[in-house]
């Protein structure tokens, strides 16, 4: 193994430098917290000593460690910017070797440090041009070799010695540390990795699905941590559904790789958060995009080393929320996962590659007109393209590299319907027949058009899930079953074939309902299954695959939804893989087959396709395949892809509803194979069919590997109409406009239903309400109250829509109400109908006007985010915007004082105002108090020496006579609570625990016995008669003041605490002027 990089070296330091700089934060106040139970013991103790540190130490201290860690993060971050200036450096230099075609995209950025870094590499490269010049011209002739001087030799050797050389570090064998023996595509991946890292490059790790990425990810990390001492931090976001096979693979492979998966409910998170993610006490964490959404206040403070996404075509939309909260993170490098890169055109591949390196890919547009105008052009573009994603793209097939691994065999299954399927496939075509035969022309919806699409494929899928349909109540699971599908009835022969060779099988489809009706033809044939779906909670899926996967498991099938189960799931123990029907997308097909095509895979895997011939399936399976090729000879190849049209346009859904229509309405039963055969398929039909099924398939993949690039792009509307050398959109035309007949009109069949006429006699159909509706505005700001928009702007939208409503005529309906207020009703509708009709367009002017007001507003805030501003306003006051920002989800302090400045400005105009002031003025109110009682306890313990025992306690004549705690007791509760704060967290249940391990009180039972309540009321009654003795001393308010309300707060306190005691309250009766005492009530 070669020798480490010089850059790889600083980052050892570097990490080095960032784990000592750690060990301050845990460090602090060792040993300063006070003992209280020694205090009458030793001479030197003082009063602070017992007490404990005021509370505002306390927080003075937190404060300081949380500022100090604060610093650290900070030099992290800085030094993490300088690690990526030299990288940046580097990176531009490695580019521009390669192709001078990068030059075109930095140079575009604006940011002037790149710039300066672009002149600098310029002026180097023509320092050493004009060396070379000069040693060529003292040299002689320019076709002469240059000899180098010994001293030049000599100056080079020590430099290259100096800094350690260029070379990569390059392995051969699987790593020591790895657990386990890479195959050789795998290391040379691990390399691959390690010579971007070493040129300071981020990366899209695009092989096949089945090659190993998580591997050769996992032990590239393991690189950084064994061999280069980068101890992370590394994130890694993957799918919540792969959190716990990463985890596995970690525990595998590096098991020395300290991992932290932040995933579970709050609490359990906050938990990982405050003990392991906040001390750094971990070098991978891996969690879910949702995490990462969840916890991005948390996750953006570090300094990160390499984020790693897993399935990353979940950040192609660069709009999308995680896409923007992952371009927050700090770090060095990133690395892109994926198995499907083939789905992304070339505006989310820029998206993925700004992602991967900004400061060269920073501008959109300049790398969209860089190959989109070149359209006519299309080879040179394909060679550009490909000479920028070659740096940065490593896409490997199993083909190509794992010999072992026995290609798989594809079969589209070519299959008839049933006659049930029949008649419901024309009741679809009947009820829109307008839109099937393209009587609206392009007026026709697209949505109408797609919702035809479904219910067809739902009728080839199997009539069942249709409501209706399936012949019930009484429901049976019986053999109905099967022969009512024409794809159930080829299946039932299938898997029984199967079983006997000893195969296992998988079955994808995209409809759940569609594995319940698969679940109730296992348990009718008596078939072992597993089954999950998109509703499967995250243990039972990963409980279902460990007992398919188990030694000896006798689960036969697995049913799974084509989405749900197509990632992150290792099925090798099958080899047969059933696709009951085909998704739109292809790449979510291969990923369901590659679920059991992948490495560990003994046996040859087929893949069997289910497609209804002369139904719209025919037309999506060659959709699917058409996208499929034209992927293959795009991103696959680093081949550019020009702007297309929109998937899935109206005539191509109009050719997918028309194909085989014709026939379907000439049928009069079954079709296909189940014409002749009916239900009694024998071995011999189940050989034709596969037989015949392999033949179309070769013809149909000869057909689209003929095409290039440019064919397929044609391939869209026009050779559409065209199947099996057939024209059907001449024939269309030669047919006429109504080339699908409806069915014959059938008499209406006459209920003699005595259930159902009374039903229809006692609740009739209600009347259609004939009042005009309002038409719908044009399209405005929501705005409410709390966002406080300037009432310009409403104003302006009123009269927007007023005249909207003027121009289509609206007239204004009488509201409800009695005869009474008649005259009143019409009245109002007549002011309303004089304001639309007296209404004026907004002028230019206007328009602009109210587009700037818009943007004036608070928009961004909701009626939660304004609730929890509210309450945390109360909570805090109305000035501490930076704990305010952290109860109000995705608000920063500065958005929360912008808030509140004009809140308090304007809160007037919001609708009961007052509810929301009281909140917060009440909140405000009981923060003081509680730092008045605070400041008067923390004096009164400042007067003694040793509180616990020295501490006098006035106590009022009231509450002498009816005290049931000691005075020994009382000391006890009020030095705990100047220990602990009257506001800390918990205070009462530390109090309980204090008591229970405090000697003082071992044999005390009415102390020991109190609960966390009657602690917080003897605690409220104690602070109660600190404050009456210190004002009575210096009274500030008179008697109708605060004093007189604490007096009266005070004799509630103590009824409630004397109810809780178990006294009785005391008599109002009094003797010689002092009230008789309470007694203890039996």
């Amino acid at each position: 193994m070669a020798p480490r990089s010089r850059a790889a070296a600083v980052d050892t330091d570097a990490s080095m430098s960032d784990a000592a700089d750690a060990h301050p934060v845990e460090d602090m106040e060792v040993d300063e917290t006070p003992d209280y139970t020694d205090s009458d013991t030793n001479a030197n103790t003082t009063a602070s000593s017992v007490v404990g540190e005021p509370l505002g130490d306390g927080r003075r201290k937190r404060s300081e460690a949380n500022q100090l860690r604060r610093s650290i993060f900070g030099k992290k971050h800085d030094r993490l910017g300088e690690s990526k200036e030299e990288d940046s450096i580097r990176r531009f230099r490695y580019l521009l070797g390669l192709t001078d075609l990068f030059r075109h995209f930095i140079e575009t950025n604006p940011n002037p440090k790149i710039r300066e870094i672009m002149t600098e590499i310029d002026r180097q490269n023509a320092e050493a041009s004009k060396t070379k010049k000069k040693g060529a011209r003292q040299g002689g002739a320019s076709n002469e070799r240059v000899r180098r001087t010994e001293a030049e030799e000599d100056a080079e050797l020590l430099r290259d010695e100096k800094h350690g050389g260029s070379a990569e570090t390059v392995f051969r064998d699987s790593p020591a540390f790895v657990q386990g023996q890479m195959r050789d595509y795998q290391i040379a991946g691990l390399n691959w990795l390690i010579s971007l890292h070493e040129n300071g490059i981020s990366g899209i790790l695009a092989d096949e699905m089945g090659l190993g990425k998580t591997l050769q990810t996992i032990s590239f990390l393991g690189y950084l941590r064994h061999i280069m001492d980068i101890t992370g931090p590394h994130i890694v976001i993957v799918p919540k559904s792969t959190l716990d096979n990463w985890k596995r693979e970690f525990e595998r492979w590096t098991p020395g790789v300290n991992v932290l998966v932040l995933q579970g409910a709050k609490d359990e998170r906050q938990a990982l958060i405050n003990d392991r993610l906040v001390n750094e006490d971990f070098d991978v964490c891996i969690t879910s995009y949702e995490m990462v959404l969840r916890e991005k206040s948390h996750l953006k403070k570090f300094a990160w080393e390499y984020i790693i996404i897993d399935e990353a075509h979940r950040i192609k939309n660069e709009e999308s929320s995680l896409a923007q909260v992952i371009r927050l993170f700090n770090s060095r490098n990133r690395l892109l996962i994926t198995g499907t890169p083939l789905q992304n055109n070339l505006h989310e591949l820029w998206a993925l590659l700004n992602f991967l390196l900004p400061d060269v890919f920073g501008d959109s547009e300049a790398f969209d007109q860089w190959f989109s105008g070149r359209e006519q052009d299309q080879d040179t573009v394909v060679q550009q393209l490909h000479r920028v994603l070659r740096p940065f793209l490593l896409r490997r097939v199993k083909a190509d590299v794992e010999k072992s691994l026995l290609p798989k065999k594809e079969v589209n299954v070519y299959l008839g319907m049933s006659e049930m399927q029949i008649k419901w496939y024309q009741k679809i075509l009947e009820k829109d027949i307008d839109a099937v035969n393209g009587a609206n022309g392009k007026r026709e919806s697209k949505t109408r058009l797609l919702n035809i699409v479904m219910q067809l494929r739902k009728c080839c899928n199997h009539p069942y899930l249709f409501e209706g349909a399936e012949p019930g109540p009484p429901y049976t699971t019986d053999e109905h079953l099967v022969y009512n599908a024409g794809k159930m009835a080829v299946l039932d022969k299938l898997l029984a074939r199967m079983q006997k060779q000893g195969s296992r099988v998988l079955i994808f489809s995209q409809m759940s309902r569609l594995l319940d009706i698969l679940e109730d033809y296992c348990v009718f044939r008596e078939y072992k299954y597993c089954r999950i779906d998109g509703g499967t909670a995250h243990e039972d899926r990963i409980a279902a695959i460990d007992e398919y996967n188990k030694p000896g498991s006798e689960k036969f099938i697995f049913l799974l939804t084509t989405r749900a189960g197509g990632l992150g799931i290792n099925l090798t123990t099958a080899d047969i893989v059933v696709l009951y029907d085909s998704d739109w997308n292809p790449q979510a097909d291969l990923q369901a087959m590659d679920r059991a095509h992948r490495i560990g895979q003994t046996k040859q895997v087929v893949v069997y396709r289910f497609v209804t011939d002369n139904a719209i399936e025919e037309k999506v399976l060659e959709r699917a395949a058409q996208k499929l090729r034209l992927d293959q000879l795009v991103i696959q190849q680093g081949r550019a892809q020009v702007a297309a049209k929109a998937a899935n346009n109206k005539d191509e859904l109009l050719s997918m509803i028309q194909h085989g229509a014709e026939k379907v309405f000439q049928s009069k039963g079954a079709t296909g194979t189940l014409a002749s055969k009916g239900t009694e398929l024998d071995d011999d039909d189940i050989d034709k069919i596969l037989s015949s099924g392999e033949t179309r398939t070769k013809e149909l993949n000869a057909k689209y590997e003929k095409l290039g690039i440019d064919d397929l792009q044609n391939f869209t509307s026009e050779s559409a109409y065209t199947w099996n050398g057939e024209d059907f959109k001449t024939n269309k035309k030669e047919i006429g406009m109504n080339w699908i007949n409806p069915a014959k009109r059938e008499r209406k069949e006459q209920s003699y239903s005595m259930d159902k006429y009374f039903r229809q006699a006692m609740y009739p159909p209600k009347e259609k309400d004939t009042k005009p509706k309002a038409p719908r505005a044009p399209k405005q700001v929501p705005v409410h109250d709390y966002q406080f928009y300037p009432p310009r702007l409403r104003d302006l939208q009123d009269r927007e829509t007023a005249f909207y409503r003027k121009e289509i005529g609206y007239k204004v309906p009488l509201s409800d109400g009695d005869d009474e207020n008649l005259d009143e009703r019409e009245a109002e509708r007549a002011l309303d109908q004089q304001e639309i009709d007296e209404a004026t367009a907004l002028n230019e002017e206007e328009l602009e006007e109210k587009q700037r007001l818009s943007q004036q507003g608070f928009g961004e805030w909701n009626r939660r985010d304004f609730q929890q501003f509210i309450n945390a306003s109360g909570r805090y006051g109305r000035n501490d915007y930076a704990n305010i920002a952290e109860d109000i989800d995705n608000k920063t302090a500065s958005e929360v004082k912008q808030y509140a400045k004009v809140f308090w400005q304007r809160y007037t105009e919001i609708a009961d105002y007052n509810k929301y002031i009281k909140v917060i003025e009440d909140g405000e109110e009981r923060m003081r108090k509680i730092e008045h009682q605070r400041k008067l306890l923390r004096k009164k313990m400042s007067q003694y020496r040793v509180p616990l025992q020295q501490l006098k306690i006035n106590y009022s004549v009231s509450t002498t006579n009816k005290k049931v705690y000691t005075e020994e007791e009382d000391r006890f509760l009020l030095v705990l609570l100047d220990k602990y704060g009257i506001d800390s967290a918990g205070l009462y249940e530390k109090m309980r625990d204090d008591i229970a391990e405090s000697p003082l009180f071992r044999f005390d039972w009415f102390f020991l016995s109190r609960t966390p309540v009657e602690l917080s009321r003897r605690c409220t009654t104690l602070l109660t008669t600190i404050v009456k003795e210190f004002e009575d001393v210096h009274p500030t308010k008179g008697a109708n003041g605060v004093n007189g309300k604490l007096k009266r707060e005070a004799e509630d306190e103590e009824n409630d605490e004397d109810s809780i005691l178990g006294m009785a309250p005391s008599k109002k009766k009094t003797k010689n002027g002092v009230k008789v005492g309470a007694r203890l009530v039996a």
